[in-house]
């Protein structure tokens, strides 16, 4: 059973509505590897609804966190801003946006959403808490700090000195919310002190005083926090990443408290497994990672949300754009996956659930399975080839690679793929991807050429001439390649080599099929005669 099924089944057996949440602290801009949270609790929604289940998405931005980390803070601005809340940071020159969280998630990250379908209640923490919905909570918090301090030691094995309070005032002369120690519950208000030594990312003012926590003036520490919201918004599903599931770690902690505290079961679990890009954890706090909006902007919406769903939320996985073929490769997969749903022939083994995992990669719910998946759709290295090419007509060169007119959707996909595309080619696209075809002569560098690799030109035009107009495309050609090269005894790699110098004058490029495809026959036959030495 495909994965957010089995967890939708598991939730459903209780009969009582469902509320689905994800949450996101804004520390800067926000990395690809953070969509997958937000892709995979959607998803769960979806089953949700899917199997009769009343349910409910929502999204948190934990805006009142304070700023810990300056990898995206000015020199001048470290000082200032350390240790103050997201939401009363300001945003960074030239953005419009109320804070540096808004900015980041309000008018970046979230923004991303909509075109991959995701449409949660999102709410921000700094609102919630200025709205009094905390207030409750905190007493609660406040009330039950002895229990807590028993739940961390029991739990996690992590001591706190007799008095303390899992609150954090914000400091009434600093701003700063990092850097207050709370001491002193008498029921209404708490003392607290901001200590230059607090912690080591932020310094304090040293200001000393009394304040209500009430009312937006405290947040609770994280992991008190965390299962007040479960109890506050009625959340019974919500995953975490794998650094937060370990023994006796956050969650482990914030379960205890629900239980003990808040009185209430912590909702499921769904653990993430990171995203890696060379080999180490995407970060937001460490620089580490390729921002969201910016891999939107190279991959259509339906092939980035397959990124997410194709894999169980516990399995870690490589995804780094940077890598030659990375978002080609991608794209590849999702039509391999349409073509397997289609009934199509498809080469290499399939995940198990494939046509399920094809449909959750749909960025609207509630499309026509099959026809998604016997649309046209243009190869993604195919394409880039055809927008480079002067002269061509994109849309009437895929509608006769299609064999008859492009109907509304595959118009749709069509625009969706060349933005992407072009997009890529700005940015990811390595340069043997960028071409030049050399239409005007043969390139010079055919001259260093060797007899066997001038003679596999030569055949190759032969056995192009006779070819099929139904092989006339990017899997046909490149067959065909190969079974002129192996016929004259020549290695794929001279024989791609030799093309590539015929046609663009250079030794490299991109898959030598598809490049010939999104030419004309005649001119690729008459361009590897002439290259070949065959008057």
């Amino acid at each position: 059973m495909f994965w957010a099924d089995e967890i939708a089944a598991r939730a459903a057996e209780s009969g009582t509505p469902q509320v689905v949440n994800d949450s996101k602290t804004p520390s800067g801009t926000v990395h690809v590897g953070s969509l997958r949270g937000p892709v995979i609790h959607d998803e769960i929604w979806r089953s949700l609804r899917r199997a009769g289940a009343e349910a409910t998405f929502r999204y948190g931005v934990d805006d009142l966190d304070p700023m810990d980390s300056q990898a995206l803070l000015t020199p001048d601005a470290v000082d200032r801003y350390m240790g103050v809340p997201l939401a009363h940071v300001p945003a960074p020159p030239g953005s419009d946006a109320a804070s540096y969280a808004r900015h980041f998630v309000g008018e970046l990250f979230l923004g991303t959403f909509e075109p991959l379908g995701i449409r949660p209640e999102v709410y921000w923490m700094s609102d919630v808490y200025a709205s009094g919905q905390m207030d409750r909570y905190i007493r609660v918090a406040l009330d039950a700090a002895e229990t807590i301090r028993t739940i961390y030691r029991e739990v996690s094995r992590v001591k706190k000195e007799e008095g303390w309070l899992p609150v954090s005032v914000i400091c009434e002369n600093c701003g700063r919310v990092g850097t207050t120690v709370a001491s002193d519950w008498d029921g209404q208000t708490v003392a607290y002190a901001c200590r230059p030594d607090a912690v080591e990312w932020a310094v304090g003012c040293g200001n000393t005083g009394r304040a209500s926590p009430f009312g937006g003036h405290a947040k609770l520490f994280f992991n008190v926090d965390w299962p007040a919201k479960w109890s506050l918004f009625g959340i019974t599903i919500e995953g975490c990443g794998k650094d937060l599931a370990t023994a006796g770690g956050s969650r482990d902690r914030s379960d205890a408290i629900a239980r003990r505290v808040f009185e209430r079961e912590p909702p499921i679990n769904v653990v993430n497994e990171f995203i890696n890009i060379g080999g180490r954890k995407m970060s937001t706090s460490r620089g580490r990672g390729v921002a969201a909006h910016e891999i939107a902007a190279v991959m259509p919406p339906n092939e980035l949300r397959m990124l997410f769903v194709r894999h169980r939320p516990n399995v870690a996985f490589e995804f780094d754009p940077d890598q030659t073929d990375a978002i080609p490769r991608q794209v590849d997969e999702f039509d391999r996956l349409a073509a397997a749903t289609a009934g199509r022939p498809v080469r290499g083994e399939l995940p198990a659930d494939a046509d399920r995992i094809f449909a959750a990669s749909l960025v609207d719910p509630e499309a026509d399975v099959a026809a998604e998946a016997v649309a046209h759709r243009p190869a993604f290295a195919h394409l880039a080839l055809l927008v480079q090419l002067p002269g061509i007509d994109v849309r009437e060169r895929v509608a006769a690679e299609k064999g008859g007119p492009l109907i509304e959707r595959e118009l749709v996909i069509l625009e969706e793929r060349t933005r992407a595309v072009r997009a890529w080619l700005d940015t990811y696209a390595p340069p043997e991807a960028r071409v030049e075809v050399r239409r005007d002569a043969v390139p010079q560098v055919v001259a260093d050429l060797t007899p066997d690799q001038r003679a596999f030109l030569a055949s190759l035009a032969d056995a192009l001439v006779g070819l099929a107009a139904t092989e006339w495309v990017g899997e046909g050609l490149q067959s065909a390649i190969f079974a002129a090269a192996t016929e004259r005894g020549l290695g794929a790699g001279a024989g791609f080599a030799a093309l590539y110098a015929a046609f663009l004058g250079r030794r490299s490029g991109p898959r030598a099929g598809w490049l010939l495809a999104s030419l004309d026959r005649p001119f690729v036959v008459e361009r590897l005669r002439a290259a070949g030495g065959v008057a």
